[in-house]
């Protein structure tokens, strides 16, 4: 499974769609906000969201949407990235609600080499994602610095850090288990 791209690998113009989706529960949601000290009652307080919001209904807060959708798009865009360099714009365009499933999509808008290091260069991206019927809720565009090939085969190639297993007590080594077949 591919994990990222360097920055031959990606064409302006392409499409990734991110799978699989996520549902967001309520617990997911409450967690969230919790978590990042946001307790306002769009999103923690059904009585609240249902009394007094043109929703009806507790709305899933906006930066966990964003959250989701970016880490959907990690394995096809960021996953071997030197840097994420700016977040240009974010918009959220329709509510998620608690139980609707996120799908997203990205699309290579530019890319070009750095002028600073000849190893690496920049792709511009825009992700959108939807939830199980298709309406669009959230948009953003940003850029990402991404390796060349060289920088990946100067620093061990696809899977850089990777450790090798060391044999010992409890596991002798690849060679031991044809022996024992």
């Amino acid at each position: 499974m591919q994990f990222g791209r360097s920055y031959e690998e990606f064409e302006v113009g392409a499409t990734y769609k991110h799978w699989p989706g996520k549902t967001v529960t309520e617990f997911d949601d409450h967690m969230f906000c919790l978590l990042t000290m946001n307790h306002h009652p769009l999103h923690l307080d059904t009585n609240y969201a249902e009394e007094t919001t043109q929703f009806g209904k507790n709305v899933v807060v906006g930066n966990y949407v964003y959250s989701i959708l970016l880490g959907m798009s990690v394995p096809d865009i960021s996953g071997k990235a030197i840097a994420n360099l700016e977040i240009e714009s974010l918009r959220h365009v329709a509510p998620t609600f608690h139980g609707d499933t996120l799908y997203g999509e990205t699309t290579v808008l530019d890319k070009w080499e750095s002028k600073s290091k000849d190893d690496r260069g920049v792709v511009h991206v825009e992700t959108i994602g939807y939830n199980q019927d298709g309406k669009v809720v959230c948009i953003f565009r940003r850029k990402v610095m991404v390796p060349k090939d060289s920088y990946l085969t100067e620093r061990g190639g696809e899977q850089p850090g990777r450790p090798v297993p060391q044999p010992d007590k409890n596991w002798p080594g690849p060679d031991s288990a044809a022996k024992t077949d």
